[in-house]
C-alpha cells in the first residue's frame, strides 16, 4: 500500500507580477483572484483528501503568520505551520520539510506544492500525485510536468526520457525558459512544462541535499532540531537557520540528481503568472470581458476589469487589463501584462509606498485602512476580530481619538478600563498607556483619529502582546 504523502505547501513569496493586487503586504496566494477562496485556500482543500495525503505542513515567514493560520480556519484546514526567520529560497525551505517529515516518520514521503498554482480537475490532480508518490517510494524525485497547451515562453521546460515504470519516465533534462520559436519545437518534441511542484522520499532528498549542498543542510537540519514553539506555530532557530546557503531547489538538487523523474499531469494547471492569466481562468461575458467589482465595457472585448472600489469604465478598447485600488490603478494590453514586474521595479525606485504596501493592512485582531492623512493627523478605520486585542502600548509623537460606530470596545487608559459603545468616543492623550479589545461577537468598528508631529508605525512601543511581538 503506498505511503501518505505530507504535503508541504510554500507560502512566503511575493507575487509583483499580479500589482497592484498583490503587494508585500498581502501577496497573490493570499487573495481572492478566482473565486472565494484564495490560491492558497485552494491548494490547502486539495491537499487535505486523506485518502491520499498526511497532515500538511506550510512553510512561511513571520510576516505572514497569522495570515495563514486566519485564512486554514476560514476553510477548516489544519495544518502545522512552520516560520521562517529570514528567506534563504527554496532549497533550505525544503530542507526543513524533509526534516520535519523524517521526525513524523523515517519512511515518509513529501510533497512540494507552491501555494499560488491552480489547477482545473481537482481529482485528477490528486490522483496524479498518488501515482507520483508510487514512483517516489522507489528512490526517484518526482517532478510533475504539465503537458503544454501552448508554446509557452514563460515556463521552463522538462525533457522526458526514458520509461520507468508506473507512467512515469527519467528526466533526461531540465530546459530554462525558451524564445517562442524554440518553445514551438518543445511542444511538437514532447516536452512538458515544469510545474514546479515535486514529490519524493524524504531520505532521498536528505542524502541529495547532502551530497550536492551541505551548506544547506547542516545549518537548516540545526535549525529543525532548535526551533521552538510560538504560539501555534512552530519557529525554526534563527542563527542556524540563517547561515544555510541561498540557492533554489533547481540548482540545489533538481537539475543535478540522477533520480529526477517526471509524470505528467494533464489537470489543467496555471502559476497564474500574471494577469492575462487571470483573464484566462476567469469567467467571461458574451464579448469575452471578465469583470470583477464595479467595471463596465462599452465596445470592447476580451478585456479583464477589475476594481476594489472605484467606479472603472472603458471604451473601444480591446485585449486590455485595469487594475484598480483603493490606492493605484494599472492599465496595460493583457499582452505586455508581463512587464508589471518592471513597473514595480520602476515606481520602488521612485520611492512610492504603493509598490509594496497596500493602504488595508492586515493585524493579528484585524485590519486597519488609512483613509486620510495629512503633516500632522491621520485618519483610520480599524476592524477588530471578536475576541481580538491589540497590544498594551504607548506613543511618544501622536494622541488618537477612536469613535465607535459598530459594537462595543474594551479600553485600557493607563489604570482605567472603560466600556466604549456605539456612537461614543474615547480620547488617548500623548505618552498614555492603552490597548483595546472587542469582548463583543460581533467585528469591532471605530475610526481613530491620529494628531502629532509624527505619525509612523514605528512610534508604537508595546509594553504587552498576546501575538507576542513585544
Amino acid at each position: 500500500m503506498p505511503s501518505k504523502i505530507v504535503p508541504v505547501v510554500m507560502c512566503g513569496g511575493a507575487g509583483t507580477r499580479l500589482w497592484p493586487v498583490s503587494r508585500d503586504t498581502m501577496p497573490k496566494q493570499f487573495i481572492s483572484l478566482l473565486g472565494q477562496d484564495s490560491t492558497f485556500q485552494r491548494a490547502m482543500r486539495l491537499l487535505s483528501d486523506t485518502t491520499v495525503f498526511a497532515p500538511a505542513i506550510v512553510i512561511t515567514n513571520v510576516e505572514y503568520r497569522f495570515t495563514v493560520q486566519e485564512q486554514l480556519q476560514t476553510i477548516g484546514v489544519s495544518a502545522q505551520i512552520v516560520l521562517e526567520p529570514t528567506r534563504r529560497d527554496s532549497a533550505a525551505a525544503v530542507a526543513a520539510a524533509t526534516e520535519l517529515a523524517l521526525a513524523r516518520d523515517e519512511h515518509a514521503i513529501v510533497g512540494v506544492f507552491a501555494a499560488d498554482h491552480v489547477v482545473q480537475d481537482g481529482a485528477l490532480f490528486v490522483a496524479t500525485c498518488r501515482k507520483a508518490g508510487i514512483v517516489a517510494q522507489q528512490g526517484h524525485v518526482v517532478t510533475i510536468g504539465i503537458p503544454p497547451s501552448h508554446p509557452a515562453t514563460g515556463y521552463g521546460y522538462i525533457r522526458p526520457g526514458e520509461e520507468i515504470g508506473d507512467g512515469a519516465r527519467r528526466v533526461a533534462a531540465f530546459v530554462e525558459k525558451p524564445d517562442a520559436p524554440r518553445a514551438a519545437q518543445y511542444l511538437l518534441d514532447g516536452y512538458l512544462w515544469n510545474s514546479g511542484n515535486f514529490i519524493f522520499d524524504a531520505a532521498t532528498m536528505r542524502s541529495e541535499l547532502e551530497a550536492f549542498e551541505p551548506d544547506v543542510l547542516a545549518p537548516v537540519a540545526e535549525a529543525v532540531a532548535k526551533a521552538k514553539p510560538d504560539l501555534d506555530f512552530v519557529l525554526l532557530d534563527a542563527a542556524a537557520f540563517t547561515a544555510a546557503k541561498k540557492i533554489s531547489i533547481d540548482y540545489a538538487v533538481m537539475e543535478r540528481t540522477r533520480k529526477a523523474a517526471v509524470v505528467a499531469g494533464g489537470f489543467g494547471w496555471s502559476d497564474v503568472g500574471g494577469w492575462s492569466a487571470v483573464w484566462d481562468l476567469s469567467d467571461k461575458d458574451a464579448q469575452g470581458n471578465v469583470i470583477d467589482g464595479r467595471g463596465y465595457v462599452l465596445d470592447g472585448s476580451n478585456n479583464l476589469v477589475r476594481s476594489e472600489e472605484s467606479l472603472v469604465a472603458v471604451i473601444g478598447l480591446d485585449e486590455i487589463a485595469v487594475i484598480a485600488t483603493r490606492d493605484a490603478v494599472l492599465v496595460t494590453p493583457k499582452a505586455r501584462t508581463d512587464k508589471v514586474k518592471d513597473m514595480v521595479a520602476l515606481i520602488t525606485s521612485k520611492g512610492e509606498s504603493e509598490a509594496g504596501a497596500h493602504r488595508e493592512i492586515q493585524r493579528p485582531w484585524g485590519k486597519y485602512l488609512s483613509i486620510d492623512m495629512g503633516s500632522r493627523h491621520q485618519v483610520k478605520r480599524i476592524t477588530v476580530k471578536p475576541g481580538g486585542v491589540l497590544s498594551l502600548q504607548k506613543h511618544y509623537h501622536r494622541a488618537e481619538h477612536w469613535i465607535v460606530v459598530r459594537g462595543t470596545a474594551e479600553v485600557t487608559r493607563n489604570d482605567e478600563t472603560i466600556v466604549v459603545h456605539e456612537n461614543e468616543s474615547i480620547y488617548l492623550p500623548i505618552g498614555c498607556v492603552h490597548r483595546m479589545a472587542n469582548p463583543g461577537k460581533i467585528p469591532l468598528e471605530l475610526i481613530e483619529v491620529q494628531v502629532g508631529s509624527y505619525l509612523g508605525e514605528d512610534d508604537i512601543v508595546r509594553i504587552e502582546d498576546i501575538y507576542k511581538r513585544v
